[in-house]
């Protein structure tokens, strides 16, 4: 219970911090997040709301990484499993205490989409000055990544364009 308690402090605490950065300039670039054992980087003028995972009803005949729909805000959104997707397709067994610890990322608005991504944590937000290096992706990457950074610490993170995500065939066909 306690842990429930502090995720969502913390998605309370990065969803007035990525609020801010808006409002304020931009100041951090990137919402940090853990799907499947990889740290991604969504660009925060790309990126939407963050909220607990919870309630999501699932759409017959729709592929496994399509986990189905949400009401968030009262609205009716699409959740994909952003490591299945990203992964071989196939949905990942996972406990439910994985799943009551994942989040879910929705698009900006002004990408005109209703979909969040499902991610395994939540890491913050990141600045361009916490990185060491950035490298072009990798030769056969998705459409969708951009540069691939090293942190501080020497850990890596793939930058993943939100626009072009949603604008990729596979994304936008969920019938399986």
């Amino acid at each position: 219970m306690a842990n429930r308690e502090a995720l969502r402090e913390l998605q309370t605490r990065l969803a007035s911090r990525l609020q801010a950065a808006r409002s304020e300039g931009v100041s951090a670039a990137w919402l940090a997040v853990s799907a499947g054992g990889e740290n991604y980087l969504f660009p925060l003028v790309q990126s939407g709301e963050i909220f607990p995972l919870a309630n999501i009803q699932a759409v017959p005949y729709s592929r496994p990484w399509f986990m189905g729909v949400m009401n968030l805000r009262g609205g009716l959104f699409g959740v994909v499993d952003l490591a299945s997707f990203l992964g071989d397709g196939t949905l990942r067994a996972r406990t439910e205490q994985s799943l009551a610890e994942s989040s879910v990322v929705t698009f900006n608005v002004a990408l005109d989409i209703n979909c969040a991504l499902m991610v395994d944590g939540l890491a913050g937000l990141r600045k361009a000055d916490a990185f060491t290096s950035a490298y072009a992706p990798a030769a056969g990457s998705p459409s969708c990544f951009g540069n691939r950074f090293a942190d501080l610490n020497g850990v890596h993170w793939q930058e993943i364009n939100l626009r072009a995500l949603a604008q990729t065939p596979e994304f936008l066909s969920i019938s399986a």
